[in-house]
Order: C-alpha cells, then structure tokens, then sequence
C-alpha cells in the first residue's frame, strides 16, 4: 500500500527552475533558466532503464518527486526542471505535474535524472 505523504519525509531541497522568457541581443531564444522558488521535496524512485543515443547506453532514473501544493508549484509545468540545491549538477527533468488527491494538498511531478532537458 501506497505512504500518504508528510513533510516528514520531505529531506531534498529542490530550485525549481524556468527558462528565460524573451531574445538575447541577437534575437535567439533565451536557454538559460532562472530559479523561480526553492522548496523541500520527497524523491520517490522508480525503476530505472538504459537508453541508447548515438550508439550508447545512457542510464535513465525515473523519479517522483512529491511537493507541497502552493501558488508558485501550481504554475510549474513540463517545461521547467528540478535542480538538487545541494548540488547544482543533478539536473532533474521535468515529464508531467499531477494532483493525486485532487484537493491541492501535494503535488507529484515524474521527473527524470540522466535526461538532457
């Protein structure tokens, strides 16, 4: 049977970051991102798997990473990332958003670690 989450559980710090909206000075798309909230998250893993690109095996390890409902998570969506605030080059990509409970409670976001975002 499934834990009910708990802010106990919650032991990862997590910047939750978004790409940069607008045209750098030669009129491309900006590509870096900014930290918009930091937050305390549980990382529930999943089963990992491998991947091949450019003919190599890349390994991939799913996460769910389980967050308090607030008006700056709500806005988070699959083009943002997760990056460890304990360190900076765990780089977590972000696949879906779902309320579970339906009632704002938490949020669950599958992510991936090992994934170009």
């Amino acid at each position: 049977m499934a834990k009910k989450p708990s802010a106990g559980r919650q032991r990862e710090k997590m910047h939750f970051q978004k790409r940069g909206e607008g045209e750098d000075e030669y009129g491309n798309p900006q590509t870096d991102f900014a930290t918009i909230f930091t937050d305390f998250a549980e990382l529930v893993p999943l089963r990992g798997g491998e991947g091949v690109q450019a003919a190599r095996l890349t390994g991939r390890q799913p996460y769910i990473v389980r967050i308090r409902s607030c008006v700056a998570s709500r806005e988070v969506t699959p083009s943002w990332r997760a990056v460890d605030a304990r360190n900076d080059r765990r780089v977590l990509n972000i696949r879906t958003v779902t309320n579970p409970d339906q009632k704002n409670g938490w949020l669950e976001l599958l992510v991936d670690d090992g994934v170009a975002t």
